[in-house]
């Protein structure tokens, strides 16, 4: 069996899905996973636990199997996470990606919009997520036309994004707490 035969087959066992695997020349072997079918607000993240228990059974796998590296790394795919299979686009449809195309496109070889199918291959809403604008260009291409695909990522450091605000009163606008004393009106000392 070959490393990347290996390595598919014990993540996938695991109940984890491979994003990717990748061998450098200095003998390093980066291999990504991601929770099968995780998307959206309530996707689980991987986390260090995860990655130490794929870690450890491949150590194991790969030995048995004679594949040769000197240091092994697994990981999440991260937030920007690459889309490689037809799988991917259809698991992330409705999502905000960057698309670079093998060949350019109207002088153009990348494009950032909304992932959504398309007659007999993909279509990009370009601009704005939530664009409901009736002259909204759209870019449709086929897989075999792309040289990268990732997520744009999305940070919210506040957490809250999803959550109603609400003051004391019920009304909408900013939440109002007390810190050692002193008023907090969304996020400012009073």
């Amino acid at each position: 069996m070959s490393w990347q035969g290996a390595i598919e087959t014990t993540v996938k066992g695991l109940g984890y899905e491979l994003v990717d695997a990748e061998k450098s020349a200095g003998g390093l072997l980066r291999v990504y996973i991601d929770h099968v079918g995780a998307v959206g607000v309530a996707a689980r993240f991987i986390t260090v636990e995860d990655c130490e228990k794929v870690t450890r059974q491949l150590q194991h796998v790969l030995e048995v199997e004679g594949c040769a590296y000197e240091r092994l790394e697994v990981s999440s795919p991260g937030l920007d996470r690459p889309l490689k299979k037809a799988a991917d686009y259809q698991r992330f449809v409705g999502e905000q990606i960057e698309l670079t195309l093998k060949l350019p496109f109207k002088g153009r070889k990348k494009y950032r919009g909304e992932l959504q199918p398309g007659e007999g291959g993909w279509c990009l809403l370009l601009g704005e997520a939530g664009g409901a604008e009736p002259d909204q260009q759209a870019l449709d291409f086929s897989l075999d036309e792309v040289r990268e695909a990732r997520l744009v990522p999305v940070i919210d450091f506040k957490g809250r994004r999803f959550a109603p605000q609400s003051d004391a009163t019920g009304e909408a606008g900013g939440q109002v707490a007390t810190l050692a004393g002193k008023e907090v009106h969304g996020g400012r000392i009073q």
